[in-house]
């Protein structure tokens, strides 16, 4: 058995280089302090569902990036397309990660628990 899928390979590819494209070639205000944190593609590689994070976290700055996601949507595609070489483009949507936010959630319990013990 394969340790990964096509899938996931092409997921990493579009991973890798759409950091660079956010960081080398769109000047975009909204999406500079950006990460893209995965990618997961649908078995038959034609959805990516791209999911990113903000340096603040803060509701209006996810906002803001996902605006800024949509306004470059044609120009994320046609330079992904360019640099990937895939047959078929697939549709890409963008999500932000909620991870970091709900660890950030996590420890703070911990250290409230800490805090009630001392």
């Amino acid at each position: 058995m394969k340790p990964f899928t096509r899938a996931d390979r092409v997921g990493g590819l579009i991973q890798g280089a759409l950091s660079g494209i956010l960081h080398k070639k769109i000047k975009d205000p909204r999406l500079e302090m950006t990460v893209i944190t995965s990618v997961q593609m649908s078995r038959d590689l034609k959805s990516a569902r791209i999911f990113f994070s903000t340096s603040t976290g803060s509701k209006k700055s996810r906002e803001e990036a996902s605006d800024g996601f949509q306004s470059a949507m044609g120009y994320i595609k046609r330079t992904l397309a360019s640099e990937l070489g895939l047959r078929y483009m697939p549709e890409i949507k963008f999500f932000y990660d909620e991870s970091f936010d709900y660890g950030e959630h996590i420890d703070n319990v911990f250290k409230s628990i800490e805090d009630l013990k001392d």
